[in-house]
């Protein structure tokens, strides 16, 4: 029998952060991942570095096609989130939206005009080894986008979000990817962060929608 030792932290405002979720999964999980992600039609690649996966987005965007970047820790630290929105490379559509809510639009108009990009470009917080997708979010202002509103789905993901099953893709939502967010949130807007809706994505209908960057290395929550 397999003893797996749990390494644990605490926050500042009382939440356990489970640490061995942090961890870059070896290469069985990420073989084992590549096969369930494939088995759903998905196309995948495997890359070794948050910088390859980078580039790899850049060649894979149309730049005339409308994108838009869900919030992530993956996109900002790997360079992608600025690579799209603050470029001028890409028809980006957070700084049409940034610029409307300056001229005074109200947030339904923003959600309106944040409706039906042509791709998202995002991550999730837990992959299983059979190919399901787990996604937390406070307002579920992504989670459209992923199940269906954008035309084509590009999420870049670290091994270290590579999980068994959803038992553990939902354990590790709540005793990492949460908590995580929980202190970058609060450092951020001086508030809690909040877990209100979880998105298990378990296929696609659509040939070709979904496109998964796995990157070896850990990166994000």
């Amino acid at each position: 029998m397999t003893t797996i030792t749990m390494t644990t932290t605490t926050t500042e405002h009382g939440l356990d952060i489970d640490l061995t979720f942090a961890d870059p999964a070896d290469q069985v999980a990420i073989d084992r991942a590549v096969d369930g992600l494939r088995s759903k039609g998905y196309a995948v690649h495997v890359v070794d570095t948050a910088a390859e996966a980078r580039a790899l987005i850049g060649e894979i965007l149309p730049t005339d096609a409308s994108v838009f970047t869900s919030s992530s820790e993956t996109l900002r630290l790997s360079g992608i989130d600025a690579d799209i929105n603050e470029s001028g490379r890409f028809n980006a559509m957070r700084p049409h939206i940034f610029a409307a809510a300056a001229d005074g639009a109200t947030p339904d108009d923003m959600r309106r005009l944040a409706a039906a990009p042509d791709y998202v470009v995002g991550s999730v917080h837990a992959v299983t080894e059979d190919g399901r997708m787990l996604t937390a979010s406070g307002s579920g202002s992504q989670l459209s986008h992923y199940s269906y509103t954008a035309g084509s789905a590009i999420f870049v993901v670290g091994s270290q979000k590579i999980v068994p099953d959803v038992t553990e893709g939902l354990r590790r939502l709540e005793t990492y990817a949460y908590p995580m967010e929980d202190k970058r949130f609060r450092a951020t807007v001086d508030a809690p962060a909040q877990l209100n809706k979880i998105l298990i994505v378990n296929g696609e209908m659509f040939d070709g929608r979904v496109t998964v960057v796995l990157v070896r290395e850990a990166i994000g929550f």
